[in-house]
């Protein structure tokens, strides 16, 4: 297996973060992406009739790059609220991932602050592709030791 390369990570990243599962050919690095069911219970399965088939015949011939947890997403938030200058947003933020529904809470501070919009923006993007990169790596050593 060759090395992934950065532009497919970032791929994979998005797509994980729009709520596609991402997968790996062992083989041959080719990225195959279909719907999480879980985020999109009521989609039209025949769009990715292709990526399934291929899936459910084939399954061991991929790896699955898992999307990080609620629970990372969450402390990424808190992470990036650490870093803000801002001492008045800074604390609003704080405020709001303790409260009732803190990833809506969050993104309505963010949202409504232009000046931490982008920054948090780019602050995500860039722990889901360092997440993701970890990740492919982990996945290729595994891949290599079984080699």
């Amino acid at each position: 297996m060759n090395p992934i390369s950065p532009d497919s990570i970032k791929e994979i990243a998005e797509q994980l973060d729009c709520g596609f599962r991402a997968f790996i050919h062992k083989k041959s690095n080719e990225l195959l992406f279909v719907p999480d069911e879980l985020n999109f219970p009521d989609i039209d399965e025949e769009l990715w009739e292709k990526e399934l088939t291929e899936l459910e015949n084939n399954r061991l011939d991929y790896c699955e790059i898992k999307k990080w947890t609620s629970r990372e997403a969450f402390e990424t938030m808190n992470d990036f609220a650490e870093q803000v200058v801002n001492q008045n947003l800074q604390n609003k933020l704080f405020n709001a991932l303790d409260r009732k529904k803190p990833f809506r809470e969050f993104k309505f501070l963010i949202d409504n602050a232009p000046n931490y919009r982008q920054q948090w923006f780019d602050f995500k993007s860039e722990w889901q592709l360092d997440f993701v990169t970890k990740r492919v790596r982990r996945m290729e050593e595994v891949m290599k030791d079984e080699l």
